[in-house]
C-alpha cells in the first residue's frame, strides 16, 4: 500500500486557523521576525515534500532490513545515510536552534509539526534525530565554553547527532541505582566505566561522530539519584582518536527495526562533566521534557499513518450492503459507508485532530515560556506545559498503540499480514508507551508530584482558563468545573487515606485530564470556519463517555479503599 503522505493543510489550519499562532508568536521578541503565516506556511510544505518523497519511501525497507551489528559497527537499512545527509545539509534539524548557534531561529511549534510528519512517515527513521535538540539545549545550558565551542554547532545544525546514555540492566526508572563510574582524570577529564543499555542510535553510519550524554557517579557521590552526573563523550575526539565506547549488540525488537536500540559499554573513556557535579539529573531533564513532547507527537503522528491507510482502504475494499445504502441484492458497498468501519475511523481521527492541537499549543507555549517579555504569560506557559506534557506522551501514546490496532481492524485479515503496511504501525507505536518515562511514570507524575504538593493550584487554575476560553461550550465548561470539584472535594482528601491511594488513581486522573482536554481542543476546532465536524460528532459519541467512566472508577477507589478494575 501507499506510503504515508503528510497533509501540509491540516497542520497549517490547525497552527494558524484554530491556535493562531501569529497572533502568540509576535508576542515573542526573538520570534516576531519569523511569525509570519505565509513564511511559515512555506516552512511546513516543504517539510511535507521532503518528508513524503525522501523518507516516507523508505520505512517498509527500513523495517525489512533493520539495521545490522558486525564487529561493533552499525550499518543502517539502504538509503538512511543519504536521506540524513540530506536532512542536515537541507537545514531541518537547525529549525528551532538559535542563530548564533548555526539554527534558523524559528518557532518551536515548526519543528513539533516536521516532527509529527517524520514520525508518521518512518518512526525507525526519526529516532536518529529525535534527540537532537534537546540535546543541543542541554549544551546550550549546561556546557562549559570549551563543549559549546566544539559541540553547539554541530548539534545545533545536526551534521553530528546525539544520545542519551542513562538506562543500566538493573537501573530502568529508577536512575539512583546507575551504577556507571566517572574517574577524575589529571587533564580535568573523567574516565567513564559501565554499562548502558537500550540506548537508540547509540552506534549507526548516519553522521561522522555520535556525541554520548552520559550519567555516571563520581567517587565520592552520594547514592541516590542526587549523586548523578552528566558527561558527554564523543565518537570521535577532536583529533579522530576513537574514544573507548563500544556497541556490543544491538537489539532485536518487536518494532523501529531501522532504529539501533544499542547496548554500550564505556572503557575508561575520556569524558568532560556537562554542568555542576552532583547535578546531572537536571541537565539531562532538559533533554527528557524535549523527548516528552516529542514522543506525544509520535503518537499523533503514527495514529494518523494508521488511520491514513485504513481510510484509503474502507473507501475501495466493498464488502456485503451497508444498512440503509439502498444497494439491490447480489451488490456490495465499500466498507467505509459501514457503521462498525465509520465508528473505528471517526473515533481515530478525532483523536489525532485533538491531539495536534494539545501538541501544537503546548509548542507554542514552550516558546513562550522561554522567551516571552511578561513574568505572567511565563508561568501560565509554565504551568501548561508542566501538566500537558504527561498527559499528551501518555494518553496519545496509548491511543496510537489501540488506534492503531483498531485501523489494522478495518484491515480485516489483509491487515495481518505485512503487504499492507498497517501491521508495522501496531508493531512501532507500543514502545512509545514505554520510553521517555513509562507511562504509569506520567500518570504519578501528574497527579502525585504535580497535582497533590500544592493542594492542585495549578491544576485548578488550568481548568478555570480553559472554561473560560471563548467558544467553549456549556457541556465542556460543566465538565471542567465538575472536576475541578471533584479533585477538591474528594481526590485531596481521599489522596492521603492510604499510602497508594493516589498511585491507585493515577492511571484513570491522567486519562480523565486527556478527555477534558480533548473536549477544550474539540470546541476549538468545531468554532473554526472549514472544519470537517463528522469527527467532532464522534468525540462527544464514542469517545466522551470514557470521561464517566473514569469518574465512576476513581470514586470506587476512593471509597473502597482498593483499586477500581483496569479498562483494557
Amino acid at each position: 500500500m501507499s506510503a504515508y503522505q503528510p497533509v501540509a493543510a491540516d497542520h497549517a489550519f490547525v497552527l494558524f486557523d484554530v491556535l493562531h499562532a501569529h497572533e502568540r508568536l509576535v508576542e515573542l521578541p526573538p520570534m516576531a521576525e519569523h511569525a509570519d503565516t505565509a513564511l511559515l506556511t512555506q516552512v511546513i510544505e516543504e517539510a511535507g515534500k521532503f518528508v513524503g518523497e525522501v523518507v516516507a519511501p523508505l520505512n517498509r525497507s527500513g523495517d525489512e532490513t533493520g539495521a545490522r551489528w558486525n564487529d561493533g559497527n552499525v550499518t543502517m537499512p539502504p538509503g538512511f545515510r543519504e536521506s540524513y545527509q540530506a536532512f542536515w545539509q537541507a537545514g531541518w534539524p537547525s529549525l528551532a536552534c538559535a542563530v548564533e548557534d548555526g539554527g534558523q531561529g524559528l518557532p518551536t511549534v515548526v519543528e513539533a509539526v516536521l516532527h509529527e510528519m517524520l514520525n508518521a512517515a518512518n518512526h525507525g527513521w526519526t529516532m536518529a534525530p529525535g534527540l537532537l535538540h534537546g540535546a543541543y539545549e542541554c549544551i546550550r545550558h549546561h556546557g562549559s565554553d570549551a563543549l559549546k565551542a566544539r559541540y553547539l554547532e554541530k548539534l545545533a545544525t545536526g551534521e553530528w547527532l546525539a544520545t542519551m546514555c542513562l538506562t543500566e540492566p538493573h537501573a530502568g526508572s529508577d536512575l539512583g541505582l546507575v551504577r556507571t563510574k566517572a574517574t577524575p582524570l589529571p587533564d580535568g577529564r573523567f574516565a567513564l566505566s559501565g554499562t548502558k543499555i537500550f540506548i537508540s542510535g547509540g552506534e549507526h553510519d548516519l553522521t561522522d561522530n555520535i556525541v554520548h550524554l552520559v550519567l555516571a557517579r563520581l567517587p565520592d557521590a552520594p547514592p541516590g539519584p542526587k549523586g548523578l552526573s552528566l558527561f558527554l563523550v564523543p565518537k570521535f575526539e577532536a583529533d579522530g582518536t576513537r574514544s573507548a565506547v563500544h556497541c556490543e549488540r544491538i537489539e532485536e525488537k518487536m518494532g523501529i527495526h531501522a532504529s539501533p536500540t544499542c547496548v554500550m559499554r564505556f572503557d575508561e573513556a575520556a569524558a568532560s562533566i556537562v554542568g555542576e557535579p552532583g547535578k546531572g539529573l537536571n541537565a539531562m531533564f532538559v533533554m527528557m521534557n524535549a523527548a516528552r513532547l516529542l514522543v506525544g507527537l509520535q503518537g499523533v503522528g503514527l495514529l494518523d499513518a494508521a488511520w491514513q491507510k485504513a481510510n484509503a482502504y474502507a473507501q475501495e475494499r466493498r464488502q456485503m450492503r451497508a444498512p440503509g445504502s439502498g444497494s439491490r441484492a447480489g451488490e456490495s458497498d465499500a466498507i467505509a459507508l459501514h457503521p462498525a468501519i465509520q465508528r473505528i475511523l471517526a473515533t481515530q481521527r478525532a483523536w489525532i485532530d485533538a491531539g495536534r492541537v494539545i501538541a501544537y499549543r503546548t509548542a507554542l507555549e514552550l516558546d513562550t515560556q522561554k522567551h516571552h517579555p511578561g513574568a505572567t504569560q511565563r508561568e501560565a506557559a509554565a504551568r501548561w506545559c508542566s501538566l500537558v506534557t504527561p498527559v499528551l506522551k501518555s494518553a496519545w501514546t496509548e491511543q496510537a498503540f489501540n488506534g492503531a490496532s483498531a485501523c489494522l481492524q478495518v484491515f480485516g485479515g489483509h491487515g495481518y499480514v505485512r503487504e499492507w503496511g498497517v501491521e508495522q504501525h501496531v508493531r512501532d507505536a507500543r514502545v512509545a508507551m514505554i520510553y521517555e518515562g513509562t507511562n504509569e511514570i506520567q500518570a504519578i507524575d501528574l497527579l502525585v508530584r504535580k497535582t497533590l504538593p500544592d493542594g492542585a493550584a495549578a491544576l485548578q487554575t488550568l481548568l478555570t482558563e480553559l472554561a473560560a476560553e471563548p467558544g467553549q461550550s456549556p457541556r465542556t465548561q460543566q465538565a471542567l468545573q465538575t472536576f475541578g470539584a471533584f479533585v477538591q472535594e474528594q481526590v485531596l482528601p481521599g489522596a492521603g487515606a492510604a499510602p497508594g491511594q493516589p498511585f491507585w488513581l493515577a492511571d484513570d486522573f491522567l486519562r480523565a485530564v486527556a478527555l477534558l482536554l480533548m473536549a477544550w481542543a474539540w470546541d476549538r476546532l468545531q468554532n473554526t470556519p472549514g472544519h470537517d465536524g463528522t469527527a467532532h460528532a464522534a468525540f462527544w459519541r464514542w469517545v466522551w463517555p470514557e470521561f464517566d467512566m473514569r469518574m465512576v472508577m476513581m470514586r470506587t477507589t476512593l471509597e473502597t479503599g482498593r483499586p477500581a478494575p483496569a479498562m483494557l
